[in-house]
C-alpha cells in the first residue's frame, strides 16, 4: 500500500508527522482551556443567579411576575420552582461538567445542582434559592448555546489553508533533497546500459555531495578501465592473431607430413577460435539504447543455413510449436500449408540487432556441428510460441543432462559427460546467453525427443 518512490514515502511519513502533531496541539489545547472555560462560565452561572435572586428580592411582590418575563425577553433567562418529584437528566462526566460543577459548588454552594433536562425540556439548568427554606428552591434555566462552543466555519478556511501550504513545502523540501537521487539513478541506468554519462553536479548536502563525488568517481574510473580493455583486447587481437597465422603459413610450407601438418592445422584454428571467443566474449555487449533494425528472421535463418551446405537443413517457418520440446519434433508444414507462415500475410519480421544475433545463431550451430558430427545435419527451426518468436537449433548429438543446463551457460564452462570431446574455451553458450538476453529473450538447452539437443533462442514479439 506504501507508495514506491522515495519522495512520496519521505513526503507521506512527513504531512502524517505534521497531522499527528496539529492533532496532539489541539488536545492538548484544548485541555489547556477547559479550566479557565469552566470557570469563567461557572462564573456567569453564579453572576446570573445572583442577580436573578436580588431582582427577585427587591421587586414588590405583584411585580416579580413582571421581572420574570422581563428576564426571559430579554436575557433568555427563566426560573421555575423546584419539585421533589422532578425528573432531571445530569450532563455527561466529562471535563468541562466536572469543571463547571466543582467551581459552581464554590460560588453557590455544596447543594447546587447541574442538570441538562429538566422534566424533558432540553436546556442547562442550575439549581438555587431564593427564600430561606424549602420553598425556596428554584431552577434557573439558561440556553444550553452558553455551554457550548461553535468553531467559526472561516477559522477551518484558514486552518485548511495552512496545513496546504504546509504540506506544499513539506513537498518542495522534499523534492529537492530527492532530486539529487533523480540524476543519480539516471546516471546509473545510463552507466549500467554501457555508456558514459555526464559528471553529475556536486551541490547539496555533504551526504549527497559525498555520494555524487564517489559516482563520478566511479564513473570515470570505469571509462578509463573500458578504455583499457579496448586498447588491450586490440592488442591481443593483433599481437596474437599475427603469429598465429605465420604458423599456419610455415605449417603449410615446412610440414611434409600431411597427417601432421592437418593436425597442426586443426590446433592453430582451434587457437583462432578460441582466441575469437575471448574477443566476443569481452566486447561489449550493451545493446540496449542502439537502434534495432527490422530483421526477416526467416531469411535470415536460410542465409545461415546456405553457408554450410548439406550440414545444416533450414525448415520452414511455422506457427506451430514445431520443434518444442513440449511436444514430439516433426518436419513444419509444407510451405504454404495449414500451418506455415510463409502463405501471404505470415511475418517473422522482428526488429533485432542484426550481427549479434547472426553471431548467436552461428555459435550455437558451430557447436552443434562439433559436438553432434555428421551423422545427422543439424536443423534450423523458427516457431511462434504465444508472444515469442523462438529460433531453435536441433542436433542429434549426445545432448546435455537437464541438470547441467543452466551450469553450461556460464562463462568458461564445459560439460562433463559426452559432450567434452571438442575443444573450445567454454564461451559459446555465455555468448549466445548474453546477446539473448540484450533482446529481451533467453536461451533454452533442453533434451530433444529421440536425443540429441535443442538449443532455443526465445525473442519477445
Amino acid at each position: 500500500m506504501l507508495p514506491r518512490s522515495l519522495l512520496w514515502r519521505a513526503f507521506l511519513l512527513i504531512a502524517t508527522l505534521m497531522l499527528v502533531a496539529v492533532a496532539a496541539w489541539l488536545a492538548m489545547f484544548r485541555e489547556a482551556e477547559m479550566e479557565p472555560r469552566a470557570r469563567m462560565l461557572a462564573q456567569t452561572i453564579a453572576s446570573v443567579s445572583n442577580l436573578t435572586r436580588t431582582a427577585l428580592l427587591a421587586a414588590r411582590p405583584e411585580h416579580r411576575i413582571d421581572v420574570l418575563a422581563e428576564l426571559s425577553d430579554t436575557e433568555g433567562v427563566h426560573v421555575y420552582p423546584a419539585d421533589p418529584g422532578d425528573q432531571i437528566e445530569s450532563p455527561p462526566p466529562t471535563a468541562l461538567t466536572r469543571h463547571l460543577e466543582q467551581e459552581l459548588h464554590e460560588r453557590l454552594g455544596p447543594d447546587t445542582r447541574l442538570a441538562f433536562m429538566l422534566n424533558g425540556e432540553p436546556g442547562l439548568f442550575v439549581s438555587f434559592r431564593i427564600f430561606a427554606g424549602e420553598e425556596g428552591d428554584f431552577w434557573l434555566a439558561l440556553p444550553r448555546e452558553r455551554l457550548e462552543r461553535r468553531l467559526p466555519l472561516y477559522w477551518l478556511g484558514w486552518g485548511a489553508a495552512v496545513l496546504l501550504l504546509a504540506l506544499a513545502g513539506a513537498w518542495l523540501i522534499v523534492f529537492r533533497i530527492t532530486r539529487p537521487l533523480k540524476a543519480l539513478e539516471a546516471a546509473a541506468r545510463e552507466l549500467g546500459a554501457g555508456r558514459t554519462p555526464v559528471p553529475l553536479a556536486e551541490r547539496g548536502p555533504d551526504e549527497l555531495v559525498a555520494v555524487t563525488h564517489a559516482f563520478n568517481q566511479m564513473s570515470a574510473d570505469l571509462k578509463r578501465l573500458e578504455e583499457d580493455r579496448q586498447l588491450l583486447l586490440a592488442g591481443i587481437s593483433h599481437d596474437l592473431r599475427t603469429p598465429l597465422t605465420r604458423l599456419r603459413m610455415e605449417t603449410e610450407l615446412s610440414v611434409a607430413d600431411a597427417e601432421a601438418r592437418a593436425g597442426m592445422e586443426a590446433d592453430i584454428a582451434e587457437m583462432d577460435r578460441t582466441i575469437g571467443q575471448f574477443l566476443d566474449f569481452a566486447r561489449p555487449q550493451a545493446l540496449e539504447g542502439k537502434t534495432k533494425v527490422p530483421t526477416d528472421l526467416a531469411a535470415l535463418l536460410e542465409e545461415i543455413a546456405g553457408r554450410y551446405g548439406e550440414k545444416v537443413e533450414c525448415r520452414p517457418a511455422s506457427t506451430d510449436n514445431i520443434g518444442s520440446p513440449r511436444s514430439q519434433p516433426r518436419l513444419a508444414a509444407p510451405h504454404g500449408g495449414d500451418v506455415g507462415l510463409g502463405r501471404p500475410g505470415a511475418d517473422f519480421s522482428l526488429p533485432v540487432h542484426p550481427e549479434p544475433l547472426r553471431r548467436a545463431i552461428v555459435n550455437l550451430i558451430e557447436n552443434a556441428l562439433r559436438h553432434a558430427g555428421l551423422a545427422a545435419p543439424v536443423e534450423l527451426e523458427l516457431t511462434r510460441e504465444d508472444s515469442k518468436i523462438v529460433i531453435a537449433v536441433l542436433d542429434r548429438g549426445p545432448g546435455i543432462a537437464p541438470a547441467e543446463a543452466e551450469r553450461l551457460k556460464q562463462p568458461f564452462t564445459r560439460g562433463e559427460a559426452a559432450r567434452t570431446g571438442a575443444g573450445g574455451a567454454g564461451l559459446g553458450l555465455a555468448i549466445v546467453e548474453r546477446i539473448a538476453r540484450a533482446h529481451g529473450g533467453r536461451l533454452e538447452l533442453l533434451p530433444r525427443a529421440g536425443g540429441g539437443l535443442a538449443a532455443r533462442i526465445l525473442l519477445p514479439i
